[in-house]
């Protein structure tokens, strides 16, 4: 039998670029936390994700230390028995996901989603809601955790 009440949904988003997509909030609406891997570009933006609910961010190399202020390079996030390390760039990665527990890594930068496991390690991008790349649509992510157990999902925004 699962327990409802330690099933967590969590919002996953990245490379806003200075642009609030409107779909966030429909896709969000019951995240329990949204996470952002970078690149808001502005305070506004920023503001606005802060609105939607509890959210955890990090900064990427288009957000200056003004814009918004204070955001770390990555961030340890648990939730449940899932510890989830949020980064950027995966290329800034320095450290051994599976040897430091953690089961998931969350980066954007590419603007290509990407949802793969690789030595017990989810790896999930979410892509970019607002500017796609190499042929790829506009979209977030929605990770799924009860206890131990991860799932994710890619959300094209229309």
């Amino acid at each position: 039998m699962t327990d409802q009440a330690q099933q967590m949904l969590i919002g996953v988003i990245s490379d806003t670029h200075g642009k609030f997509p409107p779909q966030a909030k429909t896709a969000f609406a019951k995240a329990d936390l949204i996470i952002h891997a970078g690149d808001f570009d502005t305070n506004e933006v920023f503001a606005q994700f802060r609105q939607m609910g509890n959210l955890i961010a990090v900064r990427g190399n288009m957000d200056r230390q003004g814009d918004p202020a204070g955001l770390p390079i990555s961030e340890v996030v648990q939730v449940g028995e899932v510890f989830i390390y949020v980064i950027h760039d995966i290329l800034a990665l320095d450290l051994d996901p599976q040897a430091a527990g953690f089961q998931v890594v969350v980066h954007g930068h590419l603007h290509v989603p990407l949802c793969l496991h690789r030595q017990g390690v989810l790896y999930l991008n979410p892509g970019s809601p607002t500017s796609p790349r190499r042929g790829s649509k506009p979209g977030a992510a929605v990770l799924r955790i009860n206890g131990n157990q991860v799932s994710a999902e890619l959300i094209p925004f229309e």
